[in-house]
């Protein structure tokens, strides 16, 4: 039989939902996982691990791998990096790049691949730095920057999600707070905090924060503590002195200071 390059029955068999982001894993004919996309127009698919489009410029894992390793190259000959710039040309092509792995982030975080997603996250936040510091002009040097408070949401969403995988709630929590201030110190430096309280990656985090918060488990101590208020206050003396001496219970178990 001739081989054909029609895809028609593959997308036919896998519907587009308009509104929805339809992402599947599947076993690649070179053995290795790949993560598709469904399009309205047909499908992406992206390699889990490396470039999502399994290219190697110049040898390198991505462009942004090679730009970082000329950057090495060039400090270690001259001692500094200053005269280190990257062209209009580069910092498209690093741009383009970039949208490749936001692609290939926004469908693993519907996969809960959220282990990857942190890690693209952060390769795409590295890019961003490269751009701003080394492009050799002002707009190569402020495009995209846009898209850092998105990319720090997403990549604190990452991990906060693993860290509740684990049930590691107050690390989760702290990962939270953490992107939160991130995302007010990128606003301050534009000196535009009034518009990043209201910002959409600000609520999200904060939504999160919040059904965090719902699911941390109760501090049996500061229990205790509130409920001996209450019988104080309800002159229940019986109820306050035994729930003393729960108190002092737990907090030698702790090892806390009575």
């Amino acid at each position: 039989m001739a081989m054909t390059l029609d895809i028609r029955k593959i997308v036919d068999s896998w519907p587009y939902e308009p509104g929805e982001l339809s992402v599947r894993k599947v076993g690649g004919d070179d053995g290795r996982e790949k993560v598709q996309m469904r399009l309205d127009l047909g499908l992406l698919q992206m390699e889990m691990t490396g470039r999502p489009d399994g290219q190697r410029p110049h040898g390198a894992e991505s462009l942004l791998h090679h730009h970082l390793a000329s950057l090495d190259s060039y400090r270690k000959r001259n001692g500094t990096d200053l005269g280190f710039e990257l062209t209009a040309e580069q910092c498209q092509a690093l741009r383009a790049e970039a949208v490749m792995y936001y692609h290939r982030y926004l469908s693993l975080f519907v996969l809960e691949e959220y282990e990857h997603v942190e890690r693209d996250t952060a390769r795409n936040l590295q890019a961003l730095d490269l751009l701003a510091k080394y492009a050799a002009k002002r707009e190569d040097r402020v495009n995209f920057q846009h898209y850092r408070p998105y990319l720090i949401m997403m990549n604190t969403r990452a991990k906060a999600h693993t860290a509740l995988k684990a049930k590691a709630y107050r690390s989760a929590l702290a990962h939270v707070d953490a992107g939160l201030s991130a995302i007010a110190e990128f606003w301050h430096a534009l000196d535009e905090e009034e518009d990043g309280v209201d910002a959409t990656e600000v609520m999200i985090l904060q939504a999160l924060r919040q059904e965090i918060l719902e699911q941390l488990p109760t501090d049996p101590i500061a229990k205790l503590e509130r409920a001996l208020e209450a019988a104080v206050d309800e002159e229940r003396y019986e109820d306050a002195a035994r729930l003393r001496d729960q108190i002092r219970q737990q907090r030698r178990q702790a090892g806390e200071p009575k």
